[in-house]
């Protein structure tokens, strides 16, 4: 997780490099918003996204474009404005992933999932230019905290089992994992009250079991079923021997990471003033 996380740190500095250099607001007052300034906190806008999700990790560690394991995603949330550039974001998403593990580096062990997961997230997104500037187009970074329920399944003789409960490598593990949350995107005003948008959101997952593989084979004696027991070690379905315990499963070095490429539009409700103002226009004095 270092490595990408070296690779945001990177890219912030370089966004707020230019936004330092681009920056005239506070020199130059308000005079720059051609008379249409309006308070910026306070502004509030609704958001809402779709679009694919992408996981990486222990059975997904190499990218195969045949085999991406993508899945739909939603999200709906809120934008709080709090200066000309920063705004507070809050969302609730929902989102299926999958893998395969005979797609990745370690082809033998045979494991698969599938998961489909709510989660919620809080944080600040820095947008480039000034909200009273009124640009078309604004770039913007957003980082974030917050939790996902995993919940990994596994086919089975037709039948989806819930991987969890049945701790396949004798290890009952947190399933509400913190995650931290690193977005760019590029939103561009459509209309008067609408933007539409694109975002790449990363998703780091403090935990190593979002496809509950991560470390090695257990005792397969000292499962709870045999259920537990065929879904821990699937290597006779392909033809090969089981695994004796210790036996590598996953990766088990790097914590797992789900991203989302998405379309989003976010609509302007506005403060106080901006709905007094609206009043105002629609009911003329007579």
């Amino acid at each position: 997780m270092q490595n990408p996380m070296k690779r945001y740190l990177i890219i912030v500095l370089v966004f707020f490099s230019s936004f330092i250099h681009s920056y005239d607001a506070r020199s130059q007052g308000r005079s720059q918003f051609n008379g249409r300034y309006t308070p910026p906190f306070g502004v509030l806008s609704l958001t809402g996204s779709l679009g694919l999700t992408y996981y990486y990790g222990d059975l997904n560690n190499k990218i195969n474009m045949k085999h991406l394991g993508l899945g739909p995603a939603i999200s709906l949330g809120a934008l709080y404005r709090i200066t000309e550039h920063f705004s507070a974001r809050g969302e609730f998403r929902f989102y299926q992933v999958s893998g395969d593990q005979k797609y990745s580096k370690y082809p033998i062990n045979n494991l698969s999932f599938r998961t489909r997961n709510p989660d919620i997230n809080l944080g600040i997104q820095a947008d480039l230019f000034a909200y009273n500037r009124h640009e078309k187009i604004n770039p913007y970074l957003f980082a974030g905290l917050g939790a996902t329920h995993i919940n990994p399944k596994a086919k089975l003789d037709g039948k989806w089992y819930s991987l969890a409960p049945l701790t396949t490598e004798g290890i009952k593990y947190n399933r509400l994992p913190l995650i931290i949350t690193g977005a760019i995107g590029v939103s561009v005003q459509a209309f008067e009250r609408l933007s539409l948008g694109v975002e790449l959101n990363n998703n780091f997952v403090r935990s190593d079991y979002f496809d509950d593989v991560s470390t090695v084979h257990p005792n397969p004696d000292q499962l709870p079923s045999d259920l537990a027991r065929r879904l821990s070690d699937r290597s006779s379905e392909i033809g090969l021997d089981p695994k004796q315990p210790g036996w590598h499963r996953g990766v088990g070095t790097r914590n797992d990471i789900y991203s989302f490429f998405q379309i989003r539009a976010t609509y302007l409700i506005g403060n106080r003033m901006q709905a007094l103002e609206r009043k105002r226009m629609r009911c003329p004095k007579i």
